[in-house]
């Protein structure tokens, strides 16, 4: 057979090479050029129906390669132009969330989106991002730190009746903070999301189960961080009587476990659209009705669980050890992806540093080390698709903190508003990030404030650079 033949036929290199096998087994049988042809016309046509085997089957494997390609191709494209989206607080945010949030809005799965007050650079979607998809879920539109969450515990206490050398040692003793840490085997604690059937669902999560259990109840490094303060309450609210209460104010996610989680289910959604533009690399997504999306989700949402347990431990530990019950618990996670009826639309919302606020929800925003946190209530904004932000805010990033901020400028307005902070570094510092009440003032069309939090005595991780 003529590779001339072959070209005309738009086969390519490799598939020329896989025909002309073909057709030299088919003329030693006896059969013109012509049939030849015309059989190879027949695969071009239906690969699938010759890929189960015979003497062209390695040509139809071929052929349906170079079609699945195609396909990724074609559905990885993005829009020329980025759906419109809203933006709270725009004067808060800086031109490359921005950007990052256009190339978001260009994806061909997306259906709507907005842009928070406090939001700022991240990895793919920025952080203050909210993305509505149709049938996929994007694991970097969740973030690496699956399940990032608030709980805030209101305590039977006065404020002024735990004093600050006790909270500090309540807080060394019972929380631990820094990647791979652990509490001591004999003080672990136990929780039902540890004895969930879903861990042996997948490789990795039977794989990640160990790393899990050994966490179980700590935080991360970062902005993650647990806090005595007080919660004043000016109007009834929360089923308790106006006035000031002691609370727990706590801040972490899913650990080791759900980062890897990211990890893993990232690399498979890159590898589902190997040619989308560099510009949408950790955005790709991972359709729903595919098994690995499908698994994506399990772990997910397995991971969100696994972040609120976390708070759960940490909040029984020091309500036990102050011999307690809390009077009220509020507590969301704002990392993770939601099933959601947008106007007519049964969409995938992606919350990446963004709080759930449907109409009526209870929700946590905090400030930083040394400013207000805020219990809100949702109002359920359609254009907001029922969210609001996360906190604050990041103004600078960890580099240029370090870099730009004064230690002493940083302890000097720690201690004008009466905070004690255990651990926690100048790359956290209240002026790293953006002023919580502009953030707020941003969004009173998303949400109500019903309660404010001043940190006491905060305890962090260690910081690279100490405060």
């Amino acid at each position: 057979m003529n590779g001339k033949h072959l070209v005309k036929l738009g086969l390519e290199k490799k598939a020329i090479a896989l025909a002309q096998t073909a057709a030299a087994t088919r003329e030693t049988a006896g059969l013109s050029r012509d049939d030849i042809l015309s059989e190879l016309r027949a695969v071009q046509q239906s690969p699938a129906a010759y890929a189960a085997g015979g003497v062209y089957a390695p040509l139809a494997a071929e052929l349906l390669a170079q079609q699945a390609i195609l396909d990724a191709r074609k559905g990885s494209d993005l829009r020329a132009q980025p759906l419109p989206y809203p933006t709270w607080g725009a004067d808060l945010i800086d031109p490359g969330a921005h950007r990052q949030m256009d190339v978001a809005m260009r994806l061909p799965v997306n259906r709507a989106g907005a842009l928070m007050p406090d939001a700022h650079v991240g990895y793919g979607l920025p952080i203050g991002g909210v993305l509505a998809t149709e049938n996929a879920v994007i694991p970097y539109g969740v973030g690496v730190d699956i399940g990032c969450s608030m709980m805030l515990s209101v305590l039977p206490i006065q404020p002024g009746a735990l004093h600050t050398d006790e909270a500090t040692t309540l807080l060394l003793k019972h929380t631990r903070f820094g990647a791979g840490v652990a509490f001591d085997k004999r003080d672990r604690q136990d929780h039902d999301v540890l004895h969930e059937s879903t861990w042996q669902d997948q490789p990795i999560l039977r794989h990640l189960y160990d790393k899990a259990a050994t966490q179980i109840g700590t935080s991360g490094s970062g902005n993650h961080f647990v806090e005595f303060g007080t919660l004043t309450l000016p109007h009834a609210d929360l089923g308790l009587d106006t006035g000031e209460y002691l609370a727990v104010l706590s801040h972490s996610g899913s650990r080791g476990f759900g980062a890897q989680v990211a990890g893993h289910f990232t690399g498979l959604a890159e590898r589902h659209h190997p040619t989308l533009a560099p510009e949408a690399k950790k955005l790709a997504w991972l359709p729903l009705d595919h098994e690995d999306g499908q698994a994506y989700w399990q772990a997910m949402t397995l991971a969100g669980r696994y972040a609120l347990a976390n708070h759960d431990l940490i909040h029984a530990r020091l309500a036990r050890a102050l011999n307690v019950t809390p009077l009220a618990q509020v507590s969301n996670s704002h990392n993770l992806a939601w099933k959601q009826q947008v106007g007519d639309q049964d969409l995938i919302v992606h919350r990446k540093g963004a709080t759930p606020a449907a109409q009526g929800q209870l929700g946590l925003i905090p400030g930083s080390m040394a400013d207000p946190g805020y219990v809100v209530r949702g109002l359920g904004h359609p254009g907001a698709l029922a969210s609001a932000s996360h906190g604050a805010g990041r103004q600078l990033g960890r580099k240029a903190a370090i870099g730009t901020l004064n230690k002493k400028d940083v302890q000097a307005y720690l201690t004008t508003r009466g905070v004690t902070l255990i651990g926690g570094g100048i790359d956290e510092a209240p002026q790293a990030y953006k002023r919580i009440q502009d953030v707020i003032a941003r969004q009173d069309d998303l949400v109500d404030v019903i309660a404010s939090f001043q940190p006491r005595v905060v305890r962090m991780d260690t910081g690279s650079e100490d405060i």
